[in-house]
Formats: structure tokens, sequence, C-alpha cells
């Protein structure tokens, strides 16, 4: 089971918007120097939907490869089609991925039935090991909890990242899945409190410009070192929240372009940079969290 700080890396890109795999490699190597626990390659901070499945596999590869094995790799692999997910995770089958990270169903807004079956149906297409993933606020629909007691009985399934940012789900969760099933928050501002109450780590959008401070506030929150844990997150706080003045990953690339861990900001359309008029609220969060001293 992985525990602790796992990073929602971002996909760096040229000016062209191409991708940067030099960048990229310098962020795997500020990862495993940081004490990252693990790399999501291609999630949602990756920009999932803006890359195409030739470059969704290049980036993931290439992730796994400036890992040399010094840290564990994550490869998003959801798509609102059934059959997308499974041509996904059999292209990521055989591989050293850790797991998949698959996102529910996006605008089509599938029944809880359909939920299931669209996850077993993946489970059961390939040795891929899977963690489900719940953003309801991106995707319109919610995975309830009762749904994921039965997926967590699929032994292809093997977690949760769960982006509500309620505390409650994560104890409604806890009533219904194994002790052996990994339970990950989604959510900054709430991710601490998360591991304090017993979830096993966080899928951080933070942990991109603040790598080590998350890595020591997880460790502190799994030794239940509560003081320690909470001291550092409050210090992340302002970042937390500041990250999503514009959808994300728009002001988080930003931030990383900001402090030279990459060097530009662009993403693919539809995604924009960071609008001029947020530039100083986001450069006073960093400040504030202590990331620019």
């Amino acid at each position: 089971m992985l525990k602790g700080s796992i990073v929602a890396l971002v996909t760096p890109l040229k000016k062209n918007k191409e991708i940067d795999f030099s960048s990229l490699r310098k962020l795997v190597e500020y990862h495993i120097k940081s004490g990252t626990s693990a790399i999501v390659a291609v999630g949602t901070t990756g920009e999932s939907s803006t890359l195409n499945v030739d470059d969704h596999i290049k980036v993931v590869m290439n992730i796994l490869k400036f890992s040399d094995g010094k840290i564990d790799v994550i490869a998003g692999n959801g798509a609102n089609s059934t059959s997308e997910a499974i041509v996904l995770s059999k292209l990521l089958s055989g591989t050293n991925i850790t797991a998949g990270l698959n996102v529910t169903p996006y605008y089509n807004k599938p029944t809880q039935e359909g939920l299931y079956q669209h996850y077993k149906l993946i489970a059961e297409s390939s040795d891929l090991p899977q963690i489900l993933y719940n953003v309801p606020s991106r995707t319109g629909i919610d995975l309830l909890p009762e749904t994921v007691g039965r997926l967590a009985k699929l032994s292809n399934i093997i977690g949760i990242k769960d982006a509500t940012g309620d505390l409650n789900r994560l104890n409604e969760l806890q009533a219904v899945v194994p002790e052996s099933f990994s339970l990950y928050s989604g959510d900054d501002l709430t991710g601490c409190e998360f591991i304090l109450n017993g979830g096993h780590g966080i899928i951080s959008v933070s942990s991109n410009i603040a790598a080590a401070d998350m890595a020591n506030m997880c460790k502190f929150a799994l030794a239940h070192k509560v003081e320690e844990a909470r001291k550092i997150n409050q210090q992340l706080t302002p970042i937390h929240s500041k990250l999503f003045i514009e959808s994300n990953p728009i002001p988080v690339k930003w931030a990383c372009a900001e402090l030279g861990l990459i060097p530009t900001a662009v993403c693919r359309l539809p995604l924009t940079t960071l609008a001029p008029q947020y530039h100083s609220i986001v450069r006073d969060a960093l400040i504030k969290s202590q990331i620019i001293l």
C-alpha cells in the first residue's frame, strides 16, 4: 500500500505546446529528492483531457524511465468511454506502473450501476491495478460509498482518490471497504485531516511546488504527530486555496514556472495560462506559504 504525499504531476509543455521531456525529467528528479512517495502521471493536473493517446502514453513511459525504480508511478487511465479506458489500461499493462488512476466518466452522468459496470469491466480487462477517482465537482457524477464498497470486492480495484473534500465521506468509505483498500484524499485543503482520521495519503496539486513540505506533513500525519502535521498544513494553506483560483492546472503551472521548476506555464487549449489579474494573488500565496522566501 502506497502512503504519504503523491504528486499529481503537471505535464510541462514547450511554447509550441509540444511535451517538454527535458523538463519532465527534472520534475521527476525533484520529487525523488524531495521525498514524494509516488507520481501520478497524466491525471487531471497532467492535462489528461488535452493529451491524445500517443502523447499520454509517451509521458507515462518517460516518467517511468526517468524514475528508474526510485519512485512509484501511477498512471491516469480514465475516460468517459469505457472502451477508451480499457484501451489505456491495456497499453499500460505489463509495465512497471504501480496502478492506474481511473476517474469517473465525465459529462455523460452514468447511474451508480453504470459506474459499477464501467469499473468492473476495466478491472477485468487488464492486469493493471486500479485506483478509483471520484471528483464530482469536475465530472458531474458522484461515486457513492455503497458503489465503492461493491467495487472494493474486486481483486484488481485497490483504492480510491476521493476529491469531495468531505471528511464525512472518509468515514462512510471506511465503513464499506476492507482495511487493505487504499484511501487517498484528492483535496489539499482537507488532506491533512483526512490522513489524521485514517486515510493513507494525499494525491496532491500543492506537492508540485512544495514537495518536501507535503512529504513531511504526510509523514507526521501518518505517525499521528498531530501538532507537527497541522503546523506544516497551516503554513501551506494559502497555496492549497489559491492554486484553484482558476481551473487546475492553470495556477499550479504558472507557479511552477514562477519558481523555475518548468520554463513555461503553457497549457493546451481549451486551457489557457493564468490571467494577469491573478498573478499577484498566487505569488502572494507562495510567499505566505514560505515557498518564496
